[in-house]
């Protein structure tokens, strides 16, 4: 027996994505959003049951909650809507999951761990595209490596990005790159380069701060830790100006102007791209002795993946598999998690 999944955010592009699919599925699921007539638009026509709250309501998150399981939060930007659901779910004893990609909400998280075992309740963000499978991929090279000390993830494929994550990268605009150092996050001046070759020789690459320099130390205990995106030249142009103007464009009036010309953007890839595009993801772990393993993975497209492995773990946690306190894919459920997920392959490069 399964408990009821709360899917709040529902009229975002990635809630529709999900709503429609636990619609289709039968899953025990119940539609939310801070806009009662928005999600009923959105749940009504699906026949989901639908309730809305604000997240600056308590008293009603808390009765939003009521007979829920787990919380499957997908209203971004997750640095200002997860915490007040993360303490709606500490306060009700309901399991939290989101698809965040944010690493100040990996680590925010991540701090609660005692007070989410004391609540009985697992708090794992990152549960779609961040950071499933290259969490999982990370899982996979600390198993080959046991004693790996450095670990580089690098991700392409990744040129379609909804309205929720153009804004999200947008607010890390003025930052420098977060990397891990020693177990620590640590943020450097410049933008690292290198050639990464993903299967058809090397691509321009650039160093990013994504949600695996917070994720993959928690999984695999990993001290030095990067990821790099394959190049794009909007990538390429956006984190190539100069640190004086980023830091300007990092302002309010500029981060308002930046994200009101996000909103003439399509809301998300269409259902083509969804249904035939593809992502590839490396991982290349090293220990001190020079030892250096190489594995590669193939996923489906990104919002379709944030789809699948956001419903797969809300059915094992509604179903009772979860470890209390904070947790992460791969380290709650094993590097083949994401092998689960129709169309995705991982292979090793070297022994």
């Amino acid at each position: 027996m399964t408990g009821r999944i709360l899917l709040y955010g529902a009229t975002g592009y990635t809630g529709r994505l999900i709503a429609e699919a636990a619609a289709k599925r039968g899953i025990d699921m119940l539609a939310a959003g801070r806009d009662a007539a928005g999600v009923a638009a959105v749940a009504g026509p699906l026949g989901l049951p639908h309730a809305a709250a604000s997240l600056d309501d308590a008293a009603g998150l808390d009765r939003l909650l009521e007979g829920i399981a787990v919380v499957l939060h997908v209203a971004g930007p997750f640095s200002a809507t997860s915490r007040p659901m993360v303490e709606a779910c500490l306060r009700k004893g309901v399991h939290y999951l989101d698809i965040t990609g944010e690493i100040s909400v990996f680590e925010h998280c991540a701090a609660l761990s005692e007070r989410a075992k004391a609540a009985g309740i697992m708090l794992m963000p990152g549960v779609g595209f961040d950071v499933v499978p290259s969490d999982c991929l990370a899982a996979h090279m600390r198993n080959r490596l046991p004693d790996a000390r450095s670990l580089r993830l690098a991700m392409s494929g990744l040129a379609n990005m909804s309205r929720g994550t153009a804004k999200t990268s947008i607010e890390q605009i003025a930052k420098g790159t977060m990397v891990r150092r020693g177990g620590k996050l640590v943020e450097i001046n410049g933008v690292p380069r290198d050639e990464i070759d993903f299967g058809k020789g090397p691509k321009p690459s650039i160093g990013i701060s994504w949600g695996d320099v917070a994720t993959a130390f928690h999984t695999t205990g990993i001290p030095d830790i990067e990821v790099f995106f394959e190049s794009t030249p909007e990538l390429s142009r956006m984190l190539g100006l100069p640190k004086a103007v980023r830091k300007l464009l990092g302002t309010a009036p500029a981060q308002y102007l930046l994200k009101q010309a996000v909103n003439l953007m399509p809301p998300g890839p269409d259902e083509t791209v969804r249904r035939t595009a593809s992502a590839i993801l490396l991982g290349e772990a090293a220990n001190a002795a020079g030892t250096r393993l190489r594995s590669r993975l193939t996923v489906i497209e990104p919002y379709a993946l944030t789809v699948e492995t956001a419903l797969l773990i809300a059915g094992k946690v509604a179903g009772g598999d979860v470890r209390p306190g904070y947790a992460t894919p791969g380290g709650a459920y094993g590097a083949d998690l994401i092998l689960e997920i129709p169309g995705c392959a991982r292979e090793d490069l070297n022994s």
